[in-house]
């Protein structure tokens, strides 16, 4: 069992034998990651891939190392960031996390600047899987700074795109990149639509998912080019504490099925016009009580409102109100209330302009809308929405 790896007859080896290697492989590996690490980000600091004609010193390491550029920029971030991290070196030389734990720990403390702690992670990270240790980080990011997460979330969702190319066989090949609630919009949707119909389904996944973009696309044509009234709508899982609906300092971010933790301003829009269900837990995350408080704008005053507004109240916008959601100018978790003073259409663009984008809209006179851009103030934090 001492002997050197490449002159192991792996196929001999007894179980016990095979765990044993590969458990000893694999934390070997782990170190000479972390060495690589610090090579990597010793080797960003010279010059010498400018020399070589590269245009970065990741972009050295992915042609020179055969290493894929996630990896590379991986390797430099842990090693900018490794004298931040001595507890996690620690564990990881114990066998105790992996390399993987570490870059988790180093993208969060690059993130973080001094407000990171690693003293309240590490054991997180020996008791947690790298993906389970890489969601709890989100967590923890949100918690330390939420508006530098929400900003961030906001820049993903500038950045969607989908691009649609026909081939010359009237084929259409269809690439894009979703942000998490986007993307979470999307899976909810075709999930289901995409299960195996039966024992007789024969279909690849990736066929699947396809079938059911087209089966969505197909019912949404039949029933007519603007959605019927009263039609139902996609319903997203969302998990959330109090204190992050009300956008309280130190709350964690929430969880949203399909999606990685989301900020609190976009839980915040999200549940602009929701219907929520309360779900207490007991200290050992028991439920020890369900129940049901409606904040969804419904009935009369939902009638009310698409008469009166009849579209999306954004100055200039005619969105039709089967394409809009209600709107509180003073949101329900704040003491706002469902009375038609307090409610206004807004289409989703403009809704997440308010609550993701720092826009304001407000009443003025005549009961016209008026949006205010973001107020940036040099030198401290640009002003919210209301």
């Amino acid at each position: 069992m001492d002997s050197a790896p490449s002159t192991i007859d792996i196929e001999r080896l007894s179980d016990d034998e095979l765990v044993e290697t590969f458990v000893r492989a694999c934390r070997v590996k782990d170190e000479q990651d972390l060495f690589i690490s610090r090579l990597a980000a010793e080797f960003a600091t010279r010059n010498r891939y400018d020399d070589d004609g590269f245009v970065s010193p990741i972009d050295w390491i992915r042609f020179n190392c055969h290493m894929a550029s996630g990896a590379a920029a991986n390797s430099v971030a842990v090693g900018e960031v490794i004298h931040r991290l001595p507890d996690s070196v620690k564990a990881l030389e114990n066998g105790e996390i992996g390399f993987a734990h570490v870059t988790s720990m180093a993208r969060t403390a690059e993130a973080l600047g001094d407000r990171f702690d690693e003293t309240v992670l590490i054991q997180k990270a020996r008791e947690s899987s790298p993906g389970k240790f890489y969601y709890l980080c989100t967590h923890y990011r949100h918690a330390a700074d939420a508006k530098r997460y929400a900003d961030e979330q906001a820049e993903l969702v500038q950045m969607r795109r989908l691009k649609l190319s026909p081939t010359s066989d009237g084929a259409l090949l269809l690439s894009g990149v979703f942000d998490a609630e986007g993307g979470a919009i999307l899976r909810t949707a075709l999930e289901p639509l995409a299960r195996k119909s039966g024992a007789h389904d024969d279909r690849e996944r990736d066929q699947r998912m396809a079938d059911a973009l087209v089966e969505l696309s197909t019912h949404g044509l039949d029933n007519g080019l603007i959605p019927q009234q009263g039609s139902q709508r996609t319903h997203l899982m969302v998990t959330a504490s109090l204190e992050t609906l009300r956008g309280l300092p130190g709350a964690l971010a929430a969880d949203m099925e399909l999606s990685l933790p989301i900020s609190s301003k976009m839980v915040e829009r999200l549940a602009c016009d929701a219907a929520i269900t309360r779900i207490v837990l007991g200290s050992d995350s028991m439920v020890i009580d369900v129940g049901r408080a409606k904040r969804v704008i419904s009935g009369p005053a939902r009638k009310a409102l698409i008469v009166r507004d009849g579209h999306c109240t954004w100055p200039g916008c005619e969105r039709p109100a089967t394409w809009s959601t209600g709107h509180h100018l003073v949101h329900w978790v704040h003491g706002g209330t469902n009375e038609l003073e307090n409610l206004a259409l807004l289409c989703y663009r403009h809704h997440w302009l308010v609550h993701d984008g720092n826009w304001q809209i407000v009443r003025g006179e005549e009961g016209r809308m008026l949006a205010i851009p973001p107020t940036i103030n040099f030198g401290s934090p640009a002003r919210g929405p209301d």
